[in-house]
């Protein structure tokens, strides 16, 4: 499935079997042994696209010892990566949304309740200095990055990390009107 995935992003749907056997080194035959069809192994691929993988092992990894903008620059970082990494995967594959299945089965739940406890501990003590409850600015801050990352929801202009952590804990107004 992942050399499915790497030729999916590069190719689209139009990848063949025999490109898939090549890259993972096997009999194209092989495939059909663990899978019916290229279209079922190509669902499954893209399935596991959307799994969190990786990403929960680098939100692990930031420092909580970092003040609190250097952590959420660096979440928004791996977030907008992630963000970016998928919807070139859906342009390519010529979905406009994921499956149902992805975001609705209950391990699909569960993993997203986990990665959100997992993006609240990145605020950690700091939690005390937010207007609003952890929860909340941590679902601001995947929205801010989520329309910030698309091409076409940010209009060509995809904010970087830093832009959306600035908006998120000060705002857009001036020092001097922050009052008004």
């Amino acid at each position: 499935m992942d050399v499915t995935l790497t030729l999916l992003r590069e190719h689209g749907r139009a990848v063949t079997t025999r490109q898939i056997a090549a890259a993972a080194g096997v009999a194209e035959g092989t495939i059909f042994r663990v899978v019916e069809s290229k279209e079922e192994l190509v669902e499954l691929a893209i399935t596991r696209a959307f799994e969190p993988g990786a990403l929960v092992d680098r939100i692990a990894e930031i420092d909580l010892d970092q003040p609190l903008h250097v952590r959420l620059v660096q979440l928004s970082s791996i977030l907008q990566q992630r963000f970016r990494a998928t919807f070139e995967l859906m342009k390519k594959v010529g979905m406009v949304r994921p499956a149902d299945h992805v975001h609705d089965s209950p391990e699909a739940v569960e993993m997203r309740n986990y990665v959100h406890a997992l993006l609240e501990g990145v605020i950690g003590p700091d939690r005390v200095r937010l207007s609003v409850p952890a929860g909340d600015f941590v679902h601001r801050l995947r929205l801010l990055t989520f329309a910030g990352s698309h091409p076409h929801i940010a209009d060509g202009h995809l904010l970087t990390p830093e832009e959306i952590v600035d908006t998120l804990l000060h705002g857009l107004l001036r020092d001097e009107g922050r009052d008004s």
